[in-house]
């Protein structure tokens, strides 16, 4: 399974990386701390947070779920989107199309 998408790349991992920048502690899927992560220049985390995006878009193509820190991730075919659990309460749906 690949996922399948019309949207200009870039723009996907721009939306992407933004609605992982919301779960709380992403970081630890680079099995950072918080300390470790605030130690990081802005350049040297939008580095990581964009590389995290791509790496788990690749790795929904393989398998419709997938987990950042305490965030979920879901690949739904059938609606053309990527739908990120940042918190109960924050869901972001990325549009693939």
């Amino acid at each position: 399974m690949a996922i399948r998408y019309a949207r200009p790349y870039d723009e996907i991992l721009d939306e992407l990386s933004q609605a992982l920048e919301d779960i709380p502690d992403f970081y630890e899927t680079f099995e950072m701390t918080s300390g470790e992560w605030e130690e990081l220049d802005k350049a040297e985390r939008d580095v990581c947070i964009r590389t995290l995006a791509d790496d788990l878009f690749y790795v929904l193509g393989s398998s419709s779920h997938a987990e950042a820190g305490s965030g979920k991730l879901e690949y739904d075919k059938a609606r053309g989107i990527i739908k990120v659990t940042a918190s109960p309460q924050l869901v972001h749906f990325v549009a693939l199309k």
